[in-house]
């Protein structure tokens, strides 16, 4: 077991659930810095776009990535600099993501990255993704899977965006299928997770209930280190 890497705080869930939300507020509470691991893949699909790479070559994708630099900084995807947190949002780097993280060589590099940044940050963060409590973090002490029925995540992000819910409805169920049928690493709850339906529940409940379970597992916002000790380091 990795002792340090229990430090994590995995959350986990298909999207319209309020991953990112709960994540920043569990990690403000927590004094420690919170990781959306879905942008790494997203910056991915942007890079090879620009790139003109073939997502089904891996061989292709793989030489243009092991180059990039790609970092995340207060809530901020950056590519060789360039904050594309707007960029990278689209529906189609969003259905262009998705296949990208099929490929087993690329979800590799990846992970190593993040699991990088995190060892960086002494492991005192809040990772949200898809394959956290599976994969990336297998050790975090706490696990969380955020769930909620496809209607109500649909509606979540027809508030977020111009799109109508009939299409939010059709992107999130085509994601959800390929997330959850790939081969490495599918979407799927931990066997050691808390699962939390946030249908009827606030953000705020949500981020409570977290660190509720953060409090019983040790991890408590009380003997959070001073502001400053883990600020992201280049």
């Amino acid at each position: 077991m990795n002792a340090a890497a229990e430090r994590v705080v995995a959350i986990d869930g298909p999207g319209g659930v309020g991953k990112t939300t709960v994540s920043r507020g569990v990690a403000r509470a927590l004094g420690y810095q919170s990781l959306d691991t879905g942008a790494f893949y997203r910056a991915a699909a942007l890079l090879m776009r620009f790139h003109r790479v073939d997502p089904e070559d891996e061989a292709a994708v793989l030489a243009v990535l092991s180059g990039a630099d790609l970092d995340y900084r207060d809530g901020a995807m950056l590519v060789e600099g360039v904050d594309v947190s707007t960029a990278i949002r689209s529906e189609s780097i969003t259905a262009a993501s998705s296949r990208l993280a099929r490929l087993p060589g690329l979800r590799l590099v990846l992970v190593r990255r993040q699991r990088a940044w995190v060892a960086a940050r002494g492991h005192r963060a809040v990772v949200e993704g898809r394959d956290i409590g599976t994969v990336v973090f297998p050790d975090a002490r706490v696990k969380i899977y955020l769930d909620a029925p496809p209607a109500v995540r649909a509606r979540r992000r027809t508030g977020e965006t111009s799109t109508t819910f009939r299409e939010v409805a059709t992107q999130l169920g085509r994601r959800d299928r390929l997330d959850s049928t790939r081969a490495t690493s599918p979407l799927a709850p931990a066997q050691d997770a808390v699962a939390i339906d946030t249908r009827a529940l606030t953000a705020d409940q949500v981020i409570a209930r977290v660190l509720e379970l953060c409090r019983g597992r040790g991890i408590d916002p009380a003997n959070r280190p001073p502001e400053g000790s883990y600020r992201a380091r280049d």
